[in-house]
């Protein structure tokens, strides 16, 4: 395992330093935002962790795409969706409230939750956040004091100063609680379906995150594609809702030009997971790397109506 993945592993396991960490983070967002505009920060950024010169006037990678939207498109559905708790409105609305997962509370602060009036096993989650979740297996070996601190510090964090997201800026912290799932096995397989123009272009699925992460991607007719972005990559059986789950993505992706729709199948039951507009903020490699200009390839940018003084200085 790479260093990298050895310290993330220590913190996400050890509390205390995931809320060092939290703490450390809000600060650097703080000085972030007050630094530069947010096309500044995205042209410098994309450079850092891409190695490489940032095309908006004519983008052709998927992670260039990824930027551009960004910048010149606003869509209010999108930031509906982009919200934990407003998301499950948007699926109820669609006509699918089977695929939600039961919600246990929300509450505006960890102080709020009475921890002791929980079920022994939990999700809670961030809704203005991502990847800022606790998965509680056992909530007797929880350290409820220092995860009130951590859960406090999601909620003094705007996500959108780490990538200039901007569909989270205005979003209201919250905190929601979920029935915990899971399979037989123990786990729990994310199968993230990439969007693009309401069709499925790629399949993300992620296996046992928590202790050797494995990440592969299949097409539409899952086939195993032979490329990678920074994890394992193996073969996963194809879950026995498949096709279910394929339509429920072109449906719900329907209105935006991009969305990773993200479910999960527990028992062949589907649970919807969570809707991504700008996965890992585009700032990220592909091996190889011709994989990012494939990806692009499938997304037609919609008409930009946002920031056009800045979009027709770049051309």
């Amino acid at each position: 395992m790479a260093l990298k993945d050895r310290l993330r592993d220590f913190k996400n396991n050890n509390p205390y330093a995931l809320y060092m960490w939290n703490e450390w983070r809000r600060r650097q967002g703080q000085r972030q935002q007050s630094g530069h505009s947010d096309y500044e920060f995205i042209v410098k950024e994309y450079k850092r962790t891409t190695g490489y010169d940032l095309n908006l006037a004519n983008p052709k990678r998927f992670t260039e795409k990824l930027q551009w939207l960004k910048l010149f498109y606003r869509d209010d559905c999108i930031e509906e969706c982009t919200d934990k708790y407003t998301a499950r409105a948007y699926v109820e609305k669609a006509g699918h409230s089977e695929l939600l997962n039961t919600l246990l509370g929300t509450y505006g602060s960890a102080d709020e939750i009475d921890f002791e009036a929980l079920p022994k096993k939990f999700v809670l989650k961030a809704s203005h956040g991502s990847g800022w979740n606790i998965i509680c297996k056992d909530k007797s070996q929880l350290n409820w004091k220092i995860y009130q601190k951590i859960i406090n510090s999601w909620m003094k964090q705007n996500l959108y100063v780490y990538g200039r997201e901007w569909n989270y800026q205005n979003l209201t912290p919250k905190i929601i609680i979920e029935k915990y799932i899971e399979s037989t096995n123990g786990q729990l397989t994310d199968y993230k379906f990439f969007c693009f123009n309401g069709n499925v272009a790629f399949i993300q699925v992620d296996n046992d995150r928590f202790n050797d992460h494995k990440q592969s991607y299949f097409d539409p007719e899952w086939n195993l594609l032979p490329f990678a972005t920074g994890h394992k990559t193996q073969q996963e059986p194809c879950p026995t809702q498949f096709k279910t789950m394929k339509q429920l993505a072109i449906e719900l992706s329907r209105p935006f030009p991009h969305v990773r729709m993200d479910f999960y199948e527990v028992e062949g039951k589907i649970y919807f997971g969570e809707f991504t507009f700008f996965d890992g903020s585009g700032f990220y490699t592909y091996d190889p790397d011709e994989w990012d200009f494939t990806w692009g390839e499938k997304m037609t940018l919609p008409e930009a109506n946002y920031n056009l003084e800045l979009l027709k200085s770049l051309k």
